[in-house]
């Protein structure tokens, strides 16, 4: 027996020595051999010895299940260096099982009970097992793997095998997944094993009795593809479906070229379009109900009514009663309330600080009432438009957006965001800390450079890809939704800042055929480098920079002019040239100096400001009422948004009539004309006051006819059309016509012909013609 094991042991040192000197030969291991020495392990495995068994079984590490037979795998990673010829062995680490081991401890069980065959089979063994690790190592028969490719070292993971010996059960081995190079991979407590393919030439060494066409690469399989590999063994592109990462690729290989400044210049192109000449000004109320016009307000009134009958908890039945009329009176008291701001709605009617303007044509209470239940949409079906977060306020979006979206634009167009103030918790809260109303809804909104709003989109936390148009991702989505409503064959120049700005978008929007220029940062100019800013300090103020780059017939120009601080600016139609000089302050001489600017740094300062021209306008006289309601606080917004657009538009025909600016009405005022006209034009305020009546005219007139005769007095219409109804001064006096004044006077009514009181402490005149 110690003979036997010496021999075995000079054997597989020599083995080990001739590893990799012999020529490579397929591996060709039968399952018929297999399963006649795993029944010859089995046999000689019953007649060892306890302590035999268990320390061959902690070398083989054998886990026996009762059911599957369990395979365990190693992986042995190491180098091949091509351009050396010479074959090291491996030498596996003294924690791994090697797998010339794993066979000897099955030879020592077969030399004891046929001491004749041991020999014989051992050699026959160990040239096999010789073979099987050279054709693993040697690397020459695995595609992409060749030793002559000597561009680089190849990582090779090579597997071993450990048979677990079942009583009843053949062997097997796992299934294995895999991979789209073709290699078929596994992984165990963090161990990887990769097998060659099945059409390689070593497919021989799987022992696996399943069939292999479960792991083949199937047609369509996009994980199997050959189609996304490449000879470098690097990962292909991922590219979009429509396919913008493409084009960001190609941006960074632009090369941009410092531009000449003498004869450098580019035009600005010119407008073909025209705002339309106006016949004559109209009314602000006029303008204003050109946005809410009739079927807005009918929808309001419906919805609110309904909204009523659907969440009021006592008096369900009588209805809330909201008509036209009223909603346009609280509208007005809004607009009011915005120009009279108090802080507190309740101390417009209190008796220390009431607001007849607002007291006079509504009761509290009443007013309390709609606002609590004014409603835009239908909550019933809230549940099937559950992916639209704006549904309570959808109908009031796209009216307003179709009136926005059909007024005369201007040349001039810029896209910046809005923030509408609100701090209560919502989901389509956000919060800005560098603007100065951190807290609010966020609004991007196209609009011309003095504010007119021609689109806007409400925020609500996602931006998807434009039907037709590629994807830029959320701020260059944005701009391509709003540029929809902008014809691209007039000559419009399209202005935002540098959270917008990226080539992307300048090619997108010239595809369209929009120009356009924004600021822009350095990292957003792939390939463009720029002097630094200690750099361009040295140079001083007014200092600037400009290149330029080609996309196919689209030439970009950027600008970093300094200013205390860089700034840079790129366009598809503006450069540096023709400079101006502008007065900017120095800190250092306390005074004004001239400073060279660019042109394209003049356009952005000039053109870029249209939503900050807006904001100005609505935050000099907003509506404040608060709500805790997401839907009512966006309403006021828009209430705001559209009194500045009626009032732009209405500066806009006076500009076409020549209407000299004396003579034009200013922001407050039109504003005012719109509230009075919301709350008293049409309207009856009779009806509001509070407590009984006093007298009804007309029936106390028929029962003075019945006591006796009376002189007719007009009909109610002529009383109360406020038309030719002027006091006159008679010789002679006459009782009082009013109905139970028994006074007497000298005034009579030029057009009702009869004697009324007008006096310091009564005025039947007033009372006659209401």
């Amino acid at each position: 027996m110690e003979e036997d094991l010496a021999h075995r042991q000079l054997c597989k040192k020599d083995s080990k020595f001739n590893l990799g000197q012999k020529e490579i030969k397929p591996l060709q291991i039968k399952e018929e051999q297999v399963e006649q020495e795993l029944c010859l392990l089995k046999e000689q495995q019953e007649e060892l010895e306890p302590s035999q068994i268990k320390e061959e079984k902690e070398e083989l590490d054998v886990s026996q299940d009762d059911e599957h037979l369990l395979v365990k795998w190693k992986t042995y990673t190491f180098e091949v260096s091509p351009v050396s010829e010479e074959k090291h062995p491996l030498e596996p680490d003294g924690h791994e099982l090697d797998f010339q081991d794993a066979f000897d401890a099955g030879d020592q069980d077969q030399e004891e009970n046929n001491p004749g065959d041991s020999g014989l089979r051992r050699d026959e063994e160990l040239e096999k097992n010789k073979r099987c690790w050279k054709n693993l190592f040697s690397g020459e028969v695995h595609d992409g793997f060749s030793p002559q490719d000597s561009s680089r070292t190849k990582q090779m993971g090579i597997h071993t095998e450990v048979f677990s010996i079942a009583d009843d059960h053949p062997t097997s081995l796992r299934k294995q997944q895999t991979s789209k190079h073709g290699w078929s991979e596994t992984q165990d407590n963090g161990l990887q094993t990769r097998v060659p393919p099945v059409e390689s030439d070593d497919s021989c060494l799987s022992d696996s009795d399943s069939s292999d066409e479960d792991n083949r690469p199937k047609p369509g399989d996009d994980s199997s593809s050959d189609e996304d590999y490449n000879g470098n063994n690097e990962p292909p592109p991922r590219t979009s479906a429509t396919g913008a990462s493409t084009r960001l690729r190609t941006w960074q290989k632009l090369v941009w070229e410092k531009v000449q400044q003498q004869n450098s210049a580019k035009d600005v192109p010119i407008w073909l379009g025209s705002l339309p000449s106006a016949a004559e000004t109209r009314e602000p109320i006029q303008y204003f109900r050109d946005f809410f016009d009739a079927d807005l307000m009918n929808t309001i009134v419906q919805q609110s009514n309904l909204y009523y009958t659907q969440e009021s908890t006592h008096n369900r039945y009588s209805g809330l009663k909201l008509d036209r009329n009223e909603l346009e009176q609280f509208i007005g008291t809004l607009v009011y309330m915005s120009v009279v701001h108090l802080p507190k709605s309740r101390m417009y009617w209190s008796s220390e600080c009431r607001v007849e303007q607002v007291a006079d044509v509504m009761t509290r209470e009443r007013w309390k009432k709609i606002k609590e239940f004014i409603h835009f949409n239908d909550n019933r079906n809230m549940t099937a438009n559950s992916q639209d977060v704006l549904f309570k306020i959808r109908p009031v979006i796209d009216a307003l957006l179709q009136k926005f979206n059909s007024l005369p634009q201007d040349q001039m167009l810029s896209v910046a965001q809005q923030m509408v103030p609100f701090k209560a918790t919502s989901s389509l809260t956000h919060y800005i800390p560098k603007r100065l109303r951190k807290w609010g809804y966020k609004i991007f909104v196209l609009c011309d450079t003095k504010g007119l709003v021609h689109s806007f989109d409400i925020f609500t936390g996602k931006m998807d890809p434009v039907p037709g148009e590629p994807d830029l991702g959320p701020s260059g989505n944005i701009v391509l939704k709003l540029a929809k409503v902008v014809c691209g064959s007039v000559g419009h120049l399209l202005f935002f800042d540098s959270w917008f700005s990226s080539l992307d978008l300048f090619a997108a929007l010239a595809n369209k055929g929009i120009l356009s220029l924004g600021a822009v940062e350095q990292s957003g100019l792939q390939g463009c480098s720029f002097s630094t800013d200690p750099e361009m300090k040295k140079k001083g103020i007014g200092a600037f920079e400009e290149k330029r780059a080609a996309i196919d017939s689209l030439e970009i120009r950027a600008v970093k002019w300094f200013d205390y601080k860089g700034m840079i600016v790129a366009s598809t139609f503006a450069s540096a040239q023709p400079v101006s000089n502008i007065q900017k302050w120095d800190r250092k001489l306390k005074q004004k100096v001239s400073v060279e600017c660019p042109s394209i740094i003049n356009l952005h300062n000039k053109f870029v400001a249209g939503v900050d021209a807006l904001d100005a306008l609505i935050t000099s006289h907003r509506i404040q009422i608060r709500s805790k309601k997401y839907y009512q606080r966006l309403f006021f917004h828009f209430v705001d948004v559209v009194i500045v657009n009626s009032w732009l538009l209405y500066r806009r025909d006076c500009k076409s009539l020549d209407v000299p600016r004396k003579n034009q009405k200013d922001f407050l005022t039109f504003r005012i004309s719109i509230a009075q006209a919301l709350c008293l034009q049409g309207k009856d305020l009779s009806s509001k006051k509070r407590g009984w009546p006093f007298f009804d005219v007309e029936s106390e007139f028929e029962k003075k006819k019945r006591r006796g005769p009376a002189k007719a007095i007009p009909t109610p219409k002529v009383r109360s059309d406020a038309v030719g109804h002027w006091p006159v001064v008679e010789s002679a006096r006459q009782r009082c016509k009013l109905p139970n004044c028994k006074g007497q006077t000298v005034f009579k009514c030029s057009k009702c012909n009869v004697h009324l009181c007008l006096k310091k402490s009564k005025n039947c005149f007033v009372e006659f013609h209401k």
